[in-house]
């Protein structure tokens, strides 16, 4: 799952642009290949094996859901999601060069269920109504944003009843702090990523 990491990549020089594709590997998309630019190396893919972990996590709740990728990055994540179901997807990204990659890219992939924004995601998140099913928390690793995230959500009454959400952290980091009525129902390690999926208690205020 492609996210924005700290640091660069070896050799990498500032305001450097480097290329990468990931796949998406499952559902009627599946196969297909996302193109990204990746200026000073902060946007590095995971693998497709934790990808397909959390994807087998979400394998009978995607259909119908609505999605909102916070932190989209290459857009792996909400393609994903759509690819194998789920009825619309909002990504937002802050990078104006890869919001307009994702549009470029996404919106002919998925006709009428997309939507990208190029925003910062803690000050979009206030001037939303509609309640979102599915929620990818996955923003650049060091910043603090997990928290402020979660809770913006809360705030402005954008999880439905029974939300799934997804975070994703630094496996030697501190735990998310995540509100009390978030239950943890997976979780899993694999390289320098700790993912958790967290389920919203139904009726929680």
């Amino acid at each position: 799952m492609p996210r924005k990491r700290s640091g660069k990549r070896p050799g990498a020089s500032a305001g450097a642009a480097q290329k990468g594709q990931v796949r998406i590997i499952g559902g009627e998309r599946r196969g297909h290949r996302l193109h990204f630019v990746d200026h000073g190396g902060d946007l590095r893919p995971s693998s497709d094996r934790m990808r397909e972990t959390l994807f087998n996590w979400l394998q009978f709740e995607l259909p119908g859901r609505r999605v909102l990728d916070l932190f989209a990055g290459s857009g792996a994540l909400g393609a994903e999601a759509l690819s194998r179901g789920a009825r619309d997807a909002v990504l937002v990204e802050k990078q104006r060069d890869r919001s307009a990659d994702l549009n470029r890219q996404l919106t002919p992939l998925f006709e009428g269920r997309i939507t990208v924004h190029c925003a910062d995601a803690l000050s979009w998140l206030p001037a939303q109504r509609e309640p979102f099913d599915l929620v990818f928390i996955d923003p650049p690793y060091d910043l603090g944003l997990v928290t402020p995230a979660c809770e913006a959500l809360e705030a402005h009454g954008l999880l439905a009843d029974g939300a799934i959400i997804y975070v994703e952290s630094r496996r030697q980091g501190e735990v998310p702090a995540v509100p009390a009525h978030w239950v943890l129902s997976k979780e899993k390690s694999g390289g320098d990523i700790h993912a958790r999926l967290y389920r919203r208690e139904t009726g929680a205020v």
